[in-house]
This record gives structure tokens, C-alpha cells and sequence, in this order.
């Protein structure tokens, strides 16, 4: 059975791989984008985050208040950073659409 910390370390792969084909693709808003990639700072915030409480206070992270919610705050931001860019897209999509009022002699209920 994989350990917890082996088990992270290897889920970072395919989130690497979805990173790639959400740039690749061009079709995600970058603001979006952004926040996807702010999830790799988290990560980048949590492990010494760990490390610190396992080392300074012989404890998990997640029982030193203070600690984890100062890493927490960055998975936070970048959930905020990915809806407010599909809100964005969604808010610019939805301004691009025209509603053409149909012509006299086109309206489909004859009256």
C-alpha cells in the first residue's frame, strides 16, 4: 500500500498533465488558467508548511491552526481565481450573443 506523502508526490503527474492540455488547448480563460496553476502554489506553500510543523512542533500540519490555515489561504485564492475567470467567459459569451428579432414576414407563430 502507497504511503500518504508517496501518494501525493505521485498525483502531481497527472495534474501536471491536465496543466498541459488546459494551456495547450487555448480555450480556458487565463485568468482560469491562473488559478489552476496557483494550486501548484499551494502545494509549493504546504510542503515546507508540513515539514515546519512536523519539525518545530512534532505535530501534522493540519493541527497547527495558524499554519495550515496560512496554506490553506492559497488553495482559497486560486479557487477564487478559476470561478471568477469561468464567470468572466461565461459573462463575455454571453454579451457576444446577438438576439436578431425576427423580420415581418418571418415571425413562425403568423400573426
Amino acid at each position: 500500500m502507497l504511503s500518504k506523502e508517496t501518494l501525493f508526490a505521485v498525483s502531481l503527474f497527472p495534474y501536471l498533465g491536465f496543466l498541459w492540455f488546459l494551456t495547450r488547448s487555448g480555450q480556458v480563460p487565463r485568468l482560469a488558467l491562473a488559478g489552476f496553476y496557483g494550486t501548484l502554489v499551494f502545494v509549493a506553500v504546504t510542503i515546507p508548511a508540513g515539514i515546519y510543523a512536523q519539525v518545530h512542533y512534532s505535530n501534522a500540519l493540519a493541527n497547527i491552526d495558524w499554519l495550515h490555515g496560512g496554506a490553506e489561504i492559497f488553495l482559497t485564492l486560486s479557487n477564487i481565481l478559476v470561478v471568477l475567470g469561468f464567470r468572466q467567459a461565461i459573462v463575455d459569451q454571453s454579451s457576444q450573443a446577438k438576439i436578431v428579432p425576427p423580420e415581418d414576414g418571418d415571425d413562425p407563430l403568423n400573426l
